[in-house]
C-alpha cells in the first residue's frame, strides 16, 4: 500500500489551499498556513478511503493473477506438447499465448488508470469538506490568505508557529488534533499496508510573510 500512500499524498499536494477572503481596505493583511497532508491524515475519511482503495486494488490484483495463471498454464502445456504439434497447431498456440500476454499488459495499464480514477473519486468529498472548513476558519479568524506548507517546493518559505491553522481546521471539523496518530501507535505496533498516510511533521512550518 506504499503506492496508495504516495498517491494519496500526491493528490493532497495538488489540492488548492491558497484560499483568499475579501479583506476590508483598513484591515491588516493576515496570512496563515496549513499542511493539507497532515489534516487529511487526521480526518476519519482518510482511513475509509485507504480501506476502499485497498479492497479495490485487491480485486484488480485477483483478476490480474487469474490472467497470469491462465498464461502460465497454457504456456507450460505448450512447452510439453509442442514436439507433437503440427506447424499449424503450433503457430495457433503461439498466437494465443501472444494475445494473452498482450491482454495482461493492457489490463495492468488499465488497472493503474482505474485505481487513480477511483482514488480521485473517493478523495473529492474529503477535499471539498476541507476546502469549506479552510474558508470558514479564514473568515472566523481574520485570515486574508491560507496557504499550503506541503511539498518539496511549498508555497510558504517561513512563518511563525502561530500562523499554522492546521489544528484550528481540525477542531472546526470536530477532530482532536493528533488523535489519529495516537490511536495508530496504540493499535498498530508496526507500519502496515492499511495504515493511514504518514502525516508530515508540523515543525516543517514554511511560510512567506
Amino acid at each position: 500500500m506504499n503506492k496508495f500512500r504516495v498517491a494519496l499524498a500526491a493528490a493532497a499536494l495538488t489540492f488548492t489551499t491558497a484560499t483568499a477572503s475579501m479583506a476590508q481596505t483598513a484591515a491588516p493583511l493576515k496570512i496563515g498556513y496549513t499542511s493539507v497532508e497532515y489534516v487529511l491524515s487526521q480526518m476519519p475519511e482518510s482511513k475509509q478511503i485507504e480501506s476502499q482503495l485497498k479492497d479495490y486494488s485487491t480485486q484488480l490484483k485477483n483478476q490480474l493473477d487469474a490472467k497470469g495463471n491462465e498464461y502460465r498454464t497454457k504456456g507450460e502445456a505448450y512447452v510439453k506438447a509442442q514436439s507433437t504439434m503440427t506447424e499449424v497447431v503450433k503457430a495457433d498456440k503461439e498466437k494465443e499465448l501472444q494475445n494473452l500476454q498482450q491482454s495482461i499488459q493492457e489490463f495492468q495499464q488499465n488497472a493503474e488508470l482505474s485505481l487513480q480514477q477511483k482514488q480521485q473519486t473517493l478523495l473529492k468529498p474529503a477535499l471539498d469538506k476541507l476546502q469549506k472548513t479552510i474558508d470558514a476558519v479564514a473568515d472566523e479568524n481574520g485570515y486574508t490568505y491560507i496557504l499550503n506548507s506541503d511539498g518539496a517546493s511549498p508555497v510558504l518559505l517561513h512563518g511563525p508557529k502561530e500562523g499554522d491553522v492546521s489544528d484550528l481546521i481540525l477542531k472546526k471539523m470536530g477532530i482532536t488534533p493528533g488523535a489519529a496518530q495516537a490511536a495508530a501507535k496504540v493499535t498498530t505496533p508496526a507500519a502496515s499496508p492499511a495504515s493511514t498516510p504518514a502525516a508530515p511533521s508540523k515543525t516543517k512550518t514554511k511560510t512567506k510573510k
